[in-house]
Parts: C-alpha cells; sequence; structure tokens
C-alpha cells in the first residue's frame, strides 16, 4: 500500500485526537448493531494509544473481545476526487463503518487500510465514524492464540508472544483526496553503475493516459526524467543512501492529473561470502530488538518519542534495529530512511511455537502446527502478512532484510512444510533483498530443518540467562560450540545474533555480580561479545532488547520484561556505558 502523501492533487485531514469510546462487555454490539446510531454512554479515548494503560479500569485493561470507537467529522471538499479514509494499524481486527454502512473490514494489527468513502458522505456535511475493534487472537491469526474462560467464567486471551496484547487504534487515522484515476502502486528498484544511480521504476495507475516520471533531488532539483509506467532512469554522481548517511531522492510520477512523489535511496544489497554488503561494502549491524511499547500510551504512535529513541540510539553508537515482532508505524520507517538507520523488517509471525510460553520453555500443552492448531488457513493469513508488509515497505531503502517470523517451531517436518512455500512468498514478493527469520535456541544446527530455505542465520541466545543460568564461563563453551556447528553446516551464510542478554533490574548491585543484577548484564553480554569478535561470519549483534517493556504477567517478569539496556522510560542501564564505548569504537572503526 502507497505511504499517505500530499501533493498537488492530493491532501491529507488527519482524524488523530480524542474519540468516543465504549468497550463492549458482552461482545454483541455488532449483532445488536451499535452502529446504526451514535454510541450511547460513551467515554473518552485518544487516538493514537492502546486503551488499556489509558484509564486505571480493571474492565477495559483486562477486556477481551471489541471495543468501540467513534468520531464525528465535516467532510471536507474534494469535488470530483474520491475520499479516502486510512487507518494506520487497528489491533487486531477492524470494522468501520460511515454513517452506519459497512465501509472497511481488516484483519492484522500491524500494517495499514483505507477505504473509498465517497459515495458515503457529502461535502462540508457533518456524517460519523464508527470503529468496532476486535483484540481477539485465535489458531489462524497472526500472531496465533486462542480464547478460554478462567474458574469464574470470565473471557481469557491466551498467546505464545512475549509480549502484552496491546489494542486499539494504534497510528494515525486520515481522510485524504486523490483523483479517480490515480497512482495505486509503486515500484522502485535502484543499482549503482561507478558514480552514478540506477534507478528502475513499476507504476500502477489504472486508467491513466499518461505516465510521467522525475527524479528530484534534496534540494528539488530535477536529476532525471522518463515517460511511461515503467523505464530505467540514471542519476549523474548519484549520492548514495548507505548506513549513517540518509541521502534521499524523489520519484515524482504524474499519472494524468493525480502526482505522487514516491520517495526512494539509491543503495545495494547482497548476501555473499559470509558477508552482509551495503553497496558492496561489509555492513556489521550494531543495535537492538525493539518494541513500540510506552508508558500509559502502550504500542500508541508517538513521534515524540520516536525522535528520542533514534537519539538515545544514536547516542549509544547503533546503526540498526530490527522491528521485533512486527510491522512499526510508517513514520518510524520514513524516519530510519532519512537517519540512515538499517531495519531488519519482521512481519508479526511470533508465538509460533507452543514449546515457548511468554519466554518460557516447555511443553505448552499445544502441537505446533495440525489441522487444529497452526494450519493451511494459518498459513495463508501468514502469507498475506508477508505480501502486505513487503507491498508497504519495499521502497525503503533502510529496509535490508526481511524476516518472516521470530522463534517459531523449526525442528519438526511439519515446520519444513509450513515454512518452505513462505519463503517462496517472500521472494516473489521481492527478489532484491535477503530473506531470514529469527531462530529460537531449541533449533539447534542438529535438529533444525529450515536454514537452507534462508539467506542468513539470525540467533537468539540466552546462554549464562535461560541456560547455564549465572554460569557465563560455560555459557561461553556452549556458545562457542553451537556456533562451530553452524559454521561448519552452513559455510557462506553470514549469521546475525538478533537476542542475547539477561533481565536486568535498574539500580540492583551485587558485589557477587548474580543473575538480575546490573553487573551481571555487564559480564554476561561482554561475554557474548567476546565471542563474536573471535568468529569473521558473525556480522550483527542486536541485542535483547532497547528498553524494558510489557508483557503479560508471570513469574518470570517483574512488571515486564526487564532484558533492557535502557529502562522503559529510556533511562540507561550501567552497562549501556559499557555497550556504548565498544559501539562507538566499533563506529570509528568501521566508518557506520
Amino acid at each position: 500500500m502507497l505511504a499517505l502523501r500530499d501533493s498537488k492533487s492530493r491532501n491529507s485531514k488527519s482524524l488523530d485526537g480524542i474519540w468516543n469510546f465504549k468497550v463492549d462487555t458482552d461482545n454483541s454490539g455488532v449483532e445488536n448493531k451499535w452502529f446504526a446510531s451514535p454510541l450511547k454512554d460513551v467515554r473518552t479515548m485518544a487516538v493514537p494509544s492502546s486503551y488499556n494503560d489509558v484509564t486505571v479500569d480493571p474492565e477495559i485493561h483486562d477486556h477481551v473481545g471489541l471495543v468501540w470507537y467513534e468520531r464525528e467529522i465535516i467532510a471536507p471538499r474534494f469535488g470530483d476526487d474520491q475520499l479516502i479514509i486510512r487507518f494506520g494499524s487497528v489491533t487486531h481486527e477492524a470494522q468501520v463503518y460511515v454513517n452506519g454502512e459497512a465501509v472497511a473490514y481488516h484483519k492484522g494489527g500491524y500494517l495499514p487500510f483505507e477505504a473509498d468513502i465517497t459515495e458515503h458522505v457529502e461535502e462540508g456535511i457533518a456524517f460519523r465514524v464508527t470503529v468496532a475493534v476486535d483484540n481477539r487472537l485465535g489458531w489462524h491469526s497472526i500472531p496465533p492464540g486462542y480464547v478460554d474462560t478462567d474458574d469464574s467464567g470470565k473471557a481469557r486471551q491466551n498467546y505464545w508472544h512475549d509480549f502484552y496484547n496491546y489494542a486499539g487504534i494504534h497510528r494515525s487515522v486520515y481522510l485524504y483526496t486523490r483523483p479517480e484515476v490515480h497512482v495505486s502502486d509503486v515500484t522502485v528498484v535502484t543499482d549503482i553503475e561507478g558514480d552514478a544511480g540506477i534507478v528502475r521504476y513499476d507504476v500502477v495507475a489504472d486508467g491513466a493516459s499518461s505516465i510521467s516520471v522525475r527524479v528530484l533531488d534534496a534540494e528539488q532539483t530535477e536529476v532525471a526524467a522518463g515517460e511511461g509506467a515503467s523505464g530505467e532512469l540514471r542519476i549523474d554522481n548519484a549520492k548514495l543512501w548507505a548506513p549513517g548517511e540518509g541521502n534521499l531522492y524523489t520519484l515524482e510520477i504524474t499519472a494524468d492529473d493525480d502526482v505522487y512523489p514516491q520517495r526512494f535511496g539509491v543503495r545495494t544489497v547482497e548476501v555473499k561470502d559470509s558477508q552482509f554488503l551495503i553497496n558492496g561494502k561489509p555492513f556489521y549491524f550494531r543495535g537492538y530488538g525493539r518494541h513500540e511499547d510506552n508508558l500509559i500510551r502502550g504500542k500508541g504512535h508517538d513521534n515524540v518519542m520516536m525522535i528520542h529513541d533514534f537519539e538515545v540510539m544514536k547516542w549509544q553508537g547503533a546503526n540498526s534495529f530490527r522491528t521485533s515482532h512486527y510491522p512499526y508505524a510508517e513514520e518510524v520507517m520514513d524516519y530510519a530512511d532519512e537517519q540512515g538507520f538499517v531495519v531488519i523488517d519482521e512481519t508479526p509471525a511470533v508465538g509460533l511455537n507452543m514449546s515457548i510460553g511468554g519466554g518460557i520453555f516447555g511443553d505448552q500443552g499445544f502441537e505446533t502446527f495440525s489441522e487444529d492448531t497452526a494450519n493451511h488457513e494459518t498459513q495463508e493469513t501468514h502469507a498475506n502478512e508477508i505480501r502486505d508488509l513487503i507491498a508497504r515497505d519495499k521502497n525503503h531503502p533502510c529496509v535490508v532484510m526481511w524476516s518472516i517470523a521470530n522463534e517459531p517451531e523449526t525442528h519438526t517436518d511439519a515446520s519444513r512444510e509450513y515454512f518452505k512455500p513462505l519463503a517462496q512468498v517472500a521472494r516473489d514478493a521481492d527478489s532484491t533483498r535477503p530473506v531470514g527469520y529469527v531462530n529460537v535456541m531449541i533449533s539447534t544446527p542438529d535438529v533444525e530443518k529450515i536454514t537452507d530455505l534462508f539467506d542468513v542465520i539470525m540467533l537468539n541466545r540466552y546462554y549464562g540467562w535461560y541456560i547455564k543460568t549465572g554460569n557465563n564461563a560455560d555459557g561461553e563453551l556452549s556458545l562457542r560450540r553451537e556456533l562451530d556447528q553452524w559454521v561448519a553446516q552452513y559455510p557462506g551464510k553470514p549469521i546475525i545474533f538478533t537476542e542475547y542478554g539477561p533481565d536486568t533490574l535498574n539500580g540492583l548491585k551485587d558485589y557477587f555480580r548474580r543473575p538480575w543484577s546490573e553487573e551481571f548484564q555487564e559480564d554476561n553480554i561482554g561475554m557474548f561479545h567476546k565471542v563474536f569478535d573471535d568468529y569473521p561470519e558473525i556480522v550483527g549483534e542486536q541485542m535483547w532488547n532497547f528498553a524494558d517493556f510489557q508483557t503479560t504477567p508471570g513469574i518470570m517478569r517483574v512488571g515486564g520484561n526487564k532484558k533492557g539496556m535502557f529502562t522503559r522510560d529510556r533511562l540507561p542501564k550501567a552497562n549501556a556505558y559499557a555497550v556504548r564505548e565498544r559501539w562507538l569504537a566499533m563506529l570509528e572503526k568501521q566508518g557506520n
């Protein structure tokens, strides 16, 4: 889906702000047609935000099922154009009504959707938007889950991913106008020839009688131009997009009366001989897995926190992150483009492993892949998430790799049957970037069955924490033994550590440097770094996690996951300074 961009032919209006809100306590609102008239007995709710932590009412925080949002809007002038309503994300399902008429349905909590409401409204006349939001997860959703009841008969959402199931209208809502004949898609692929940038483009604009394009640099100077729906352009003396250098161009597309500006960067990505190459140069990932998680806001997007997070990452010398474990807001991807941050872009396929529950290893009582659990319908939902993610983010130069799942079961024949076609789905959708998945530590190379389908090995490992707890010396020996197996079994594949590190309570000091203390975090992460430096096949270290984050309650999670390099409100733990010293030295040596 195209990003929202204003232009000569397109105008947008934000619908962010205060909406009416109501919890559907018995999930009967659709049946009782709450959408047909204004909601009664409402309270207020901020959009965007997760609704869970905004109030202090447990009936709202813990509700399983439907909630309702409503707002009245005066329709802008749109003349002969189309009027579109666009949602950045609604978690996990949304049914949208305009004046009581259903206009959109979307399943999947982390990607945008939109609807043409031209025929449902009149210029200058107020209309009512009603959104039914459902936070329930099932066996066929991505991520998966199931709903049962506790002993008191209250609905309970169960899931296997280790972050809280925040819900609501999480990202911005807009109205925008566009001509009836308009650009509906564009793909930009770049290459480098000497000092020149090669730009291959493909535009979809159904019904357009003419299509022309021109490339504008940062100063809005035209540096190339062409005609037709597809073609190849050359930018002489191109400024390359590179890690730490967010050089961007704009492909301005004119299709009849529509003008759409598509930003892009000139850069290449390649995996070769155990190296990850950006613009033909070896790149080493320094950074984190992260979460869209903030105090009160939950997963609601906040530009203030976004900019602050990037400033903190730059302070520490990071150059990259993974969108663990779902696609992030479009604003984040745009900002990563501008700031020259490298991104591993991940689907919401987390929790496809019933041997892990909330970060705890052990049998959770279900078979992961079966007709009754994750099955063909789940696989098709997963495939659609891959296609939609790539359709949204394919033109972002910051995105250098697709991750199609985090810590799935991969040691069974059923897991290979599930993932083999999905790896191909990703390659069919985008042949220009490497494809990977993130491997869980119970899927060691002697039992793992799908690594050959992917370009890069991405490992989540917790030696010294979940395994060999508190014993970093034994953890180091186990880590080295396993790495030797990966290198021998998959020669030529680069390895990125996408998670490592222990839970750490900020302020807990310990002369004996035991688990949960700040001293132990420094020792454990330092052990991993010492090992990384001995293996040229390792091309990246993205620790877990950037900042502490909320999870479902449990004895393993004291007020959430505490593996952050920073606290949930972004204060540095002691180890943040040790890692900063390492990463700034690497930045000076590597140049990015």
